[in-house]
């Protein structure tokens, strides 16, 4: 069984930054896609960021371009998330998710396991 563990979420200024991390164990890691995902309270989940099987790939959604950044350690188990000149709207609970595949996606329902999340909130 996959468990992912998010962590690394908090409270911080507009302009600020975070950075989270996702553990994952169960699977051999390496070989799989993994996904940053979030969720405003009343809105959907949405997608922010992917990643393919070498961290050779990303994706991002076009509101976070420029300030976010995906990565991974496959050596660590861990995949990434810098967040960066953060703003109000980046306010969500934020979730890692993996793909049984190599290569990223940008749709949840792709996702084959997803972790509890992580909350961020940016104050103005």
């Amino acid at each position: 069984q996959v468990q992912l563990v998010e962590s690394g979420g908090g409270l911080v200024q507009a302009g600020g930054s975070l950075r989270l991390s996702c553990a994952a164990s169960g699977r051999t890691f390496s070989i799989y896609a993994m996904g940053w995902f979030r969720q405003a309270p009343g809105k959907e989940r949405e997608f922010v960021a992917t990643i393919d099987w070498s961290g050779g790939a990303s994706t991002y959604v076009d509101s976070v371009k420029g300030r976010f950044t995906i990565s991974r350690d496959n050596t660590k188990n861990k995949v990434y998330l810098q967040m960066n000149t953060l703003k109000p709207e980046d306010t969500a609970v934020y979730y890692c998710a993996m793909r049984l595949r190599s290569g990223g996606s940008v749709r949840k329902g792709d996702y084959n396991y997803w972790g509890q999340g992580t909350q961020v909130t940016v104050s103005s």
